[in-house]
């Protein structure tokens, strides 16, 4: 108790929330968050996520602080015109040990574990996704389709078709996501809601190669990872003090 006085006293920044949260989750933010800003971070995802302790827990260990900040989500740039708070809403990584996939698995193998596990794919997405469907019907020019799955989001307002792919990033996977996005808008998107926006979940990719690929497409879409293993906390760490290390203030480097 004392130590949460000493560590929240005159912090106005986060008063509100404590009172928000359970005492074990602000117990669990208290003794595994090291920094300041690390700690207002969680206490506000727990809040805005409705997070239990075991699904706190899970994200302080998969790093999802260090994560985001070191690793911004990867999206093109009408995504920022048309849907500005996206970039808070995704991630450029998604964990999904959960899944508990072999190394050699299959395209089909991650689609019907993700529909298995659909409960623990939505925690990991966020709390205002909500799923409509797999392998979702699209018929253009008399032609079917069928679209990996499509999610809606409640404060963006507007689909989210994911595209999944067990390799890694390849430029030509982005034409047949922006083709489902306009299938979207055309066919299935309501008058009140915003244009689609498409996710490519991919095994692994080039920055690089998503940046030049995303730098003139004309759809809202991102690239991103998904991960079968929880991430190395303690090199995140690592990376972390380096990031902030190179990013203080000159004075605050000379000290």
């Amino acid at each position: 108790m004392r130590q949460f006085y000493e560590t929240y006293q005159g912090d106005e920044k986060v008063s509100a929330l404590l009172t928000q949260l359970s005492w074990t989750n602000n117990l669990i933010i208290l003794s595994q968050s090291k920094r300041q800003e690390e700690r207002e971070f969680y206490l506000r995802r727990a809040v805005q996520e409705k997070w239990s302790s075991r699904e706190l827990e899970r994200q302080i260990k998969a790093a999802l602080f260090e994560r985001i900040i070191l690793t911004p989500p990867k999206v093109s740039p009408l995504v920022t015109q048309t849907h500005p708070a996206a970039l808070s809403v995704f991630k450029d990584a998604y964990l999904v040990e959960f899944l508990g996939l072999s190394d050699g698995h299959a395209e089909a193998d991650l689609h019907q574990g993700l529909l298995k596990q659909l409960k623990d794919f939505l925690i990991e997405l966020g709390r205002d996704f909500c799923f409509v469907g797999s392998e979702y019907p699209l018929q253009v020019g008399g032609r079917d389709f069928a679209l990996d799955l499509l999610f809606f989001h409640r404060g963006l307002n507007c689909l989210v078709a994911i595209e999944l792919k067990v390799g890694r990033f390849e430029p030509e996977y982005l034409g047949k996501l922006v083709f489902y996005l306009e299938a979207l808008d055309r066919d299935v998107r309501k008058p009140h809601e915003h244009p689609a926006l498409g996710v490519l979940l991919c095994a692994s990719k080039d920055d690089e190669v998503v940046e030049f690929s995303l730098s003139r497409t004309l759809s809202p879409a991102l690239i991103a990872e998904y991960q079968t293993q929880l991430p190395d906390k303690k090199l995140l760490r690592e990376k972390l003090h380096e990031f902030y290390l190179q990013n203080a203030p000159e004075e605050e480097g000379e000290l």
